[in-house]
């Protein structure tokens, strides 16, 4: 089983319809560790040692968000900033987290052809998080295509609902070895894995 990851950052939870829905159908899936940025840190002042610590007792990190001005919420930078540290994360002694996967789950409130060239905000989402797929690089670690739910401003508490299904069912997928972490990268988004064919783990 692959070990998954999620950071999650939301400063305004309790207004969110759709990250609400995915916490719910996520939080206390076996397998599946769930941090929680701003409760775990209400001032910011994050503990590197202990997210540290996380990061190498996982194979997959997932760094949830809504996609606050193109990027995340402050302190997924922060998180950022303080544990991905030189000499550890990267650098010439820094390969803590070689081989490890590294991607975004985002919702954002605008459809899918606003994200492309002619379209409302011009590029595409890929582009906008281009400085995390360069700071997985860095770090040694594999970029994943992010998972991108759009769209959100028009969707009913059915659509949200059903949103929250495919996403819990996408986790299972990562965490139960039915999709090859190898080629997340490939894809343009990991949504894209529940249109796969899935494979069954090697028995031992």
């Amino acid at each position: 089983m692959a070990r998954v990851l999620i950071n999650f950052a939301h400063p305004a939870l309790e207004k969110s319809r759709m990250h609400r829905q995915l916490l719910m159908a996520v939080k206390g899936m076996q397998g599946i560790t769930f941090n929680d940025l701003y409760e775990q840190y209400p001032e910011m002042d994050i503990d590197a040692a202990r997210e540290q610590d996380l990061l190498l007792k996982h194979d997959v990190i997932l760094l949830q968000h809504p996609f606050y001005w193109y990027s995340a919420p402050a302190i997924v930078k922060q998180w950022m900033d303080l544990v991905l540290e030189h000499g550890w994360a990267y650098g010439h002694t820094g390969n803590a987290l070689q081989g490890k996967y590294l991607t975004n789950v985002i919702s954002a409130g605008g459809a899918e052809s606003s994200y492309q060239r002619g379209g409302h905000h011009e590029y595409t989402v890929r582009e906008f998080l281009l400085p995390f797929l360069q700071s997985a690089i860095l770090c040694n670690m594999h970029y994943a295509a992010p998972y991108v739910i759009y769209g959100v401003h028009k969707m009913d508490n059915q659509d949200i609902k059903e949103e929250a299904q495919r996403y819990r069912k996408m986790l299972e997928l990562l965490r139960d070895d039915k999709i090859p972490l190898a080629g997340l990268p490939a894809l343009n988004t990991m949504n894209q894995v529940l249109q796969l064919p899935t494979t069954q783990p090697d028995k031992v």
